[in-house]
């Protein structure tokens, strides 16, 4: 071997082992997979041992004929169950109304409060303690704040900034309320059920936040300010065909308004509870080996479903507090650079 080959040969040398590790954290990442899978099928064989399904009417351990006893009793009907209640009726009627108000402690209430002590208790322990150089899970909670808020701002604006912890937090209930409801535990028992497939309880987190986004519009507007957008009287100043105009559009986002609760609650909901009907229907037949891929599936939809609904309650509020004043004196400003040769001011180029 000459000099010039021994001086050349321990530069080439690394190359091999380089390689060696890319694979063996290839082969690792697939077995994680692997074993992740392997786990849900045994919790879900698991699941099915210790909680049978058995017929609606009757007991567990009774006889439950597949596949028609199988699907009903994976499905969890509207209705929630009642654990706890605190106004008893000695003969309740036959026939219940379509819309009730009966103080009572349900499965889907009960399960929320479960999820809120968790979602709680872990933003406590992540971020318990900070420090100028964070731990693990207070950089982890951090990022994932800072990501969230970039992404709050950049959809709604600079506005939306007060508001972000509302965003924040919104998503994290949403969240979690959707994705309780994909262990097995949840849904199989009357104890437990997940609170976003309840009506009820989406119907009452699309008024809180209804309240939020109409209380900020008055705090911020006034209550002249505020239902002058719904009312414009001060246009009919421009012209009594001008002035009907306005009133028409203001009345018709009155009526939206109070469209805006029911959208939220309804899409949530919907999307829920058809998801965990699906995947219901899916286990009973098939046990758990296909589920796996529809419950992968129904875990990044809920995530969405979590999104959408924290993004509409930043978005709703944002809306809430700007007047139609602002809006028409951006266009102003917009109107009168274009007329000067200039460019608008929220696009003139950073220098």
């Amino acid at each position: 071997m000459s000099s010039e080959q021994a001086a050349t040969d321990p530069v080439a040398e690394p190359s091999g082992p380089e390689e060696a590790p890319r694979a063996t954290s290839g082969r690792g990442l697939t077995n994680r997979w692997f074993l992740l899978i392997g786990a849900v099928i045994l919790v879900d064989i698991f699941a099915f041992i210790l909680f049978p399904p058995f017929p609606k009417e009757g007991a567990p351990g009774d006889p439950c004929s597949f596949p028609a006893c199988f699907i009903e009793s994976s499905l969890e009907f509207p209705a929630p169950h009642t654990i706890l209640d605190l106004a008893p009726v000695a003969n309740p009627p036959e026939t219940a109304p379509l819309v009730t108000f009966h103080p009572a402690i349900s499965n889907t209430i009960f399960t929320m409060w479960i999820v809120m002590a968790l979602v709680l208790a872990g933003a406590i322990l992540m971020t318990r303690g900070g420090q100028l150089i964070p731990g693990r899970a207070q950089n982890i909670f951090e990022a994932f704040y800072e990501f969230l808020s970039d992404f709050g701002i950049g959809l709604a604006g600079p506005k939306a900034k007060p508001y972000i912890p509302i965003f924040v937090g919104a998503f994290l209930l949403v969240l979690f309320d959707n994705w309780i409801g994909l262990v097995p535990p949840v849904g199989k028992i009357e104890l437990l059920r997940a609170p976003s497939s309840d009506v009820n309880i989406t119907i009452g987190m699309a008024l809180v936040s209804f309240l939020i986004f109409q209380g900020e519009g008055f705090r911020h507007l006034g209550f002249r300010g505020y239902l002058g957008k719904f009312f414009p009287i001060y246009e009919f100043r421009n012209g009594i065909g001008a002035g009907f105009i306005a009133m028409f559009v203001g009345l018709i986002e009155l009526m939206l308004e109070f469209v805006k609760p029911v959208t939220l609650s309804m899409r949530l909901f919907g999307n829920i509870y058809g998801g965990e009907v699906a995947l219901g229907v899916i286990t009973s037949l098939t046990i758990a080996i296909f589920p796996i891929g529809l419950l992968l599936l129904d875990g990044m939809l809920n995530a969405i479903q979590a999104l959408i609904f924290s993004v509409l309650t930043l978005v709703f509020i944002t809306l809430a507090i700007e007047s139609h004043h602002e809006e028409e004196g951006h266009l102003a400003e917009e109107a009168l650079d274009a007329i000067d040769g200039k460019e608008p001011s929220g696009l003139q180029p950073a220098h």
